[in-house]
C-alpha cells in the first residue's frame, strides 16, 4: 500500500470515528433531556452538567468534522428510548448506559486518532467514563470496552444497533 493510500485510509477512518461519536453526543444531548424530566433535584443538577458537557463535546465534533473536510452527521429529530423512563432510578440507569455508549465511540476514536486528537478523545472516554460511574454507583473494569463485548454478543453497537 503507497502512503498516499494508507494516509487517504487513516483520514477516512478518523472521519468515520469522529461522526460516530458525534451521533453519540446527539443521542446523549436528547437523552439527557429525558433523564433530567425523570429525575429529583441531585439528579436533574446532574443531568443538567451531563447535558452541558455534552453539548460541547458535539460542537467541537461537529468543528472537528468541518475541518478534515466532512459534513456533520444532523441530530436525528427524535431517539427511541430502549424502554421507559418512569422514575429516577430508571433515569440513572439509562445516563450510565447513555455514558457507557458514548464512552464506547470514545474508545473508538482513540483507536483511530492519533497525538491531540487521541488526548482529546482519551479525555472525553473517562468524562463519560466518570459520569457513568456516578450514575451507576460502581465503574467498570475496562470504560468503553466493557459494552463492545455485550454489542457484540446481541449485534447491535455503540449506536443501539442502527
Amino acid at each position: 500500500m503507497t502512503e498516499t493510500r494508507r494516509s487517504e485510509k487513516e483520514h477516512a477512518g478518523v472521519l468515520a470515528a469522529l461522526q460516530a461519536a458525534l451521533a453519540a453526543e446527539h443521542a446523549a444531548v436528547y437523552g439527557y433531556g429525558v433523564v433530567g424530566a425523570r429525575t429529583d433535584a441531585d439528579g436533574r443538577r446532574a443531568a443538567r452538567e451531563a447535558h452541558t458537557a455534552h453539548r460541547a463535546r458535539r460542537d467541537a465534533l461537529a468543528r472537528a468534522v468541518r475541518e478534515l473536510g466532512g459534513t456533520p452527521t444532523a441530530a436525528a429529530a427524535g431517539y427511541v428510548l430502549p424502554y421507559a423512563v418512569p422514575d429516577a432510578a430508571t433515569a440513572a440507569r439509562f445516563a450510565a448506559e447513555l455514558e457507557d455508549r458514548v464512552a464506547g465511540v470514545y474508545a473508538d476514536l482513540v483507536r483511530a486518532g492519533t497525538g491531540e486528537r487521541r488526548r482529546e478523545a482519551a479525555g472525553a472516554l473517562r468524562e463519560a467514563a466518570l459520569r457513568a460511574a456516578r450514575w451507576r454507583g460502581g465503574g467498570v473494569a475496562f470504560p468503553g470496552l466493557a459494552e463492545r463485548t455485550a454489542d457484540a454478543r446481541s449485534g447491535g453497537g455503540a449506536d443501539g444497533g442502527r
